[in-house]
């Protein structure tokens, strides 16, 4: 029998091949959809499939990781366009009831001179993921939600710390320099409350909301932890679209 990350795999890879049993693993009967712009149930989703453009969907998953009853993966799209996502799926008794998501369009060049997916990707220390955990919510709580900067260097590793925000440089250099670039040009930008926090290993994913040049908007943040400090960091970024042009009225949110 396969895990709940391998469906996962399976059912984002049919996005691009085709195969239509990877959607056995949908809960036919409960799918609550979190994606604003694709209706709910099973029914949504499958219009999703019908409706594709002529050359079809790519998927390509770059990282995939599980946490008791949720499985999230971060991936390279052409989804009506390129963009960058990351998925999350909750499972009850093997089949999958709810899904969120977040998609953002690639940006090239970076300020950082990676990509928004590059960097590493095993996973590590399955014995600190609580402890991981603690430390990122932590870290996202005070810094990005509190606003207190001076607790950086005590989070992020002083040299070496990699960055994918595509507008932001590497090392603490770079972080700090976003962050007066920010102030002084009033770009709106906070964090107003974490939603949910999902880890496994040596990553650590944090689902929030705030304000992203004064747009509403969702962020899910990986870390990556090494050492005790944050070694890397991904993010995507998505505005949250009027109610009147949602498709389901699920939200963003409503984590368990």
């Amino acid at each position: 029998m396969k895990d709940n990350k391998q469906k996962v795999i399976d059912l984002l890879n049919s996005l691009e091949t085709g195969d239509a049993a990877p959607v056995a693993y949908i809960n036919p009967e409960k799918y609550t959809q979190h994606n604003l712009a694709i209706a709910d149930g099973l029914a949504g989703f499958g219009a999703l499939v019908q409706n594709k453009p002529a050359q079809g969907f790519k998927v390509n998953i770059v990282r995939a990781f599980q946490e008791g009853d949720y499985v999230f993966t971060h991936t390279e799209y052409d989804f009506f366009g390129p963009k960058i996502g990351f998925d999350i799926f909750r499972f009850e008794d093997g089949k999958i009831v709810e899904h969120w998501d977040n998609l953002q369009e690639p940006v090239a060049p970076t300020a950082n001179g990676h990509t928004m997916t590059d960097g590493a990707t095993t996973i590590t220390d399955l014995d600190k993921t609580a402890s991981n955990k603690t430390f990122i919510t932590t870290f996202v709580e005070k810094f990005l939600v509190g606003g207190d900067s001076s607790i950086i260097p005590a989070y992020i590793k002083a040299t070496g710390y990699i960055q994918h925000n595509p507008h932001i440089a590497d090392g603490l250099e770079g972080l700090q320099q976003a962050l007066a670039y920010f102030a002084a040009n009033k770009i709106g930008f906070s964090y107003t409350k974490v939603h949910k926090v999902l880890g496994e290993g040596n990553f650590v994913l944090v689902i929030s909301e705030g304000q992203m040049a004064d747009v509403h908007s969702t962020f899910y943040d990986l870390f990556r932890v090494e050492d005790g400090k944050i070694a890397e960091h991904w993010d995507v970024i998505e505005a949250i679209p009027a109610t009147s042009e949602w498709k389901n009225q699920n939200g963003k949110f409503g984590f368990r």
